[in-house]
């Protein structure tokens, strides 16, 4: 893709000028306006009043071990002196969306890479890429967790070995459907923990309260194997019996023979339910069959 000459888009295929040859920029948080603070501080509010019993109790825990409920857009160099001491990880500054490689190689260093833009005051409940919002809340409290930030980097590693063996579709399947839009059993109960949608305010709702969606328990080969949508809410939510379960299973795991058996089996449609799957919810599937227009499907 070429850099857009769009003067809204954040999605870059080589560094801007301004950016470092590992694409990190400063952050420059002197330079969020007082309506850009105020926007951090609306979608702050309403996610932290209804996420207590939604969502998972080691998003919860990052929060208050992170100290984001100060006001503002947080500072990373003040992020950072808490994140490091928690898990070893740190924020870096990127323009926007970067290439794979760059995206792994920070990953695999402990680093999450996140926007410095956030969006605006109008673009509240839906934006096309992600921002300092969905990348700061809704992914830097699950990296306070040790379990979590290690399955990250384990993530960012095996993301470099999936672009040799060409198989980053697959590869890319897993985080969609864990570290973005993934559910977490909990004794209490169905929580989330994704950050597509503990950031997402109507998500939030729908992942766990609505008829429409499968919930399905999380199988590591069938998650490689199934589709996703990148345009509206999820048609299957996976779900992990914990985050020891999900480290173990990645670290423990040579992807590559997985890679291989699964090269000639055909992907797995999304809403579809296969034999072996240990579902929790049969969706209804009625709020996709809802919406008009085509489905992008990756």
């Amino acid at each position: 893709m070429l850099t857009s000459p769009d003067p809204e888009s954040h999605v870059y295929s080589s560094p801007p000028a301004h950016a470092n040859a590992d694409w990190t920029i400063d952050q420059d948080w002197k330079s969020y306006s007082e309506e850009e603070h105020k926007v951090w501080d609306t979608l702050f509010a309403r996610q932290k009043e209804m996420l207590p019993g939604r969502a998972a109790q080691a998003f919860l825990d990052g929060l208050d071990i992170l100290q984001l409920s100060k006001p503002g857009i947080p500072d990373f160099r003040e992020l950072n002196r808490i994140l490091k001491d928690a898990t070893g990880w740190e924020v870096v500054a990127v323009p926007g969306l970067v290439p794979d490689d760059v995206f792994f190689e920070h990953l695999a260093n402990r680093r999450f890479v996140s926007g410095n833009f956030i969006r605006k005051p109008d673009q509240l409940d839906y934006l096309k890429e992600p921002d300092i919002f969905h990348d700061v809340f809704g992914h830097v409290p699950m990296l306070a967790d040790q379990r979590f930030a290690d399955y990250m980097a384990a993530y960012g590693r095996g993301g470099l070995r999936a672009l040799k063996f060409g198989t980053l579709k697959q590869l890319a399947r897993l985080y969609w459907y864990t570290v973005e839009f993934g559910l977490i059993r909990e004794a209490e109960g169905l929580r989330i923990y994704g950050a597509g949608i503990v950031s997402s305010y109507g998500e939030s709702v729908f992942a766990l309260d609505d008829d429409s969606p499968n919930r399905i328990m999380f199988d590591l080969e069938r998650v490689l194997r199934t589709e996703y949508r990148i345009d509206d809410y999820q048609q299957n939510y996976f779900v992990i019996p914990s985050l020891d379960e999900l480290l173990r299973v990645t670290v423990e795991t040579d992807f590559k023979p997985v890679y291989d058996k699964i090269a000639d089996m055909p992907d797995i449609a999304i809403a579809e339910i296969i034999e072996s799957d240990e579902v929790l919810t049969v969706g209804t599937q009625a709020y996709a069959q809802s919406r008009s227009g085509e489905a992008t499907i990756i």
